[in-house]
């Protein structure tokens, strides 16, 4: 479970984060929505503390974030940022290493090379494992960073914009996949998203978020309503049945 308490992130004399307070509950998939500058990504990043908090707190699993020792953290909750730069070329196994260092500090043992094996194989990349990474499809290279997260063994994964880049079939895989790490795996998964049909159709929970604020919380059947969907994007969404979720139709 993720507490939030007022939290709030300035950059001077501008409000990104915004006195944001909600309960994340534990396990299933959380979505953020909300339109380009609602403050989703650095909420995100005050959950994981890769941005320090202005005001307010943040708990996961109890352990406060800003000042849980790093190491501890590391083993709590794991985060796969928007952009994936590698500065060194490296084998998909390699890639997926790094995912136990927390656990290891850079010297696995058999049951680090365990992990890795078995994240390997649920993210179906074992035949890739010896690959480099530049060599793969954009599909198959986000698997590769989703299973170095999968290898962290968090009960936490925090994911921004995972379907970035991804083609229509592959982001369908990829929201299959982590309805599947929460639902066999019993992970807590949060992710910043952009299409609001995938949040309603892969979602537990949703938290929109407009201006820096967070203005609704609820399930796909609760935010995916007309009158919801134009708070939150100053548009008119018709939201219709299709083999019972809830989709947003607002290109015409």
């Amino acid at each position: 479970m993720i507490t939030i308490s007022h939290a709030t992130k300035r950059y001077g004399a501008a409000t990104v984060v915004d006195d944001v307070t909600c309960t994340i509950p534990g396990g299933g998939v959380t979505s953020i929505i909300g339109p380009n500058g609602a403050g989703k990504s650095t909420l995100l990043s005050l959950m994981s503390r890769l941005l320090p908090l202005d005001a307010g707190r943040v708990e996961v699993d109890g352990l406060d974030v800003a000042t849980t020792p790093g190491k501890d953290l590391a083993r709590t909750l794991s985060i796969l940022r928007q952009e994936n730069q590698l500065t060194v070329r490296l084998s998909v196994r390699d890639l997926v290493g790094f995912g136990r260092f927390p656990h290891n500090n850079g010297r696995p043992t058999t049951a680090d090379r365990e992990h890795i094996e078995r994240a390997l194989e649920y993210l179906d990349l074992t035949d890739l494992a010896d690959r480099f990474v530049d060599e793969l499809s954009g599909g198959q290279r986000q698997r590769a960073f989703i299973a170095m997260v999968l290898a962290q063994d968090t009960g936490t994964i925090l994911l921004d914009e995972p379907l970035n880049n991804l083609d229509m079939k592959h982001s369908v895989d990829m929201m299959r996949l982590l309805r599947r790490l929460a639902d066999d795996l019993g992970k807590t998964v949060v992710l910043v998203i952009h299409d609001i049909n995938f949040a309603s159709c892969y979602s537990d929970t949703i938290l929109a978020m407009r201006e820096g604020a967070l203005i609704h919380q609820g399930t796909p059947e609760e935010i995916m309503t007309p009158e919801v969907l134009h708070r939150v994007y100053d548009v008119e969404i018709q939201v219709e049945q299709i083999r019972g979720n809830r989709i947003g139709v607002y290109f015409a």
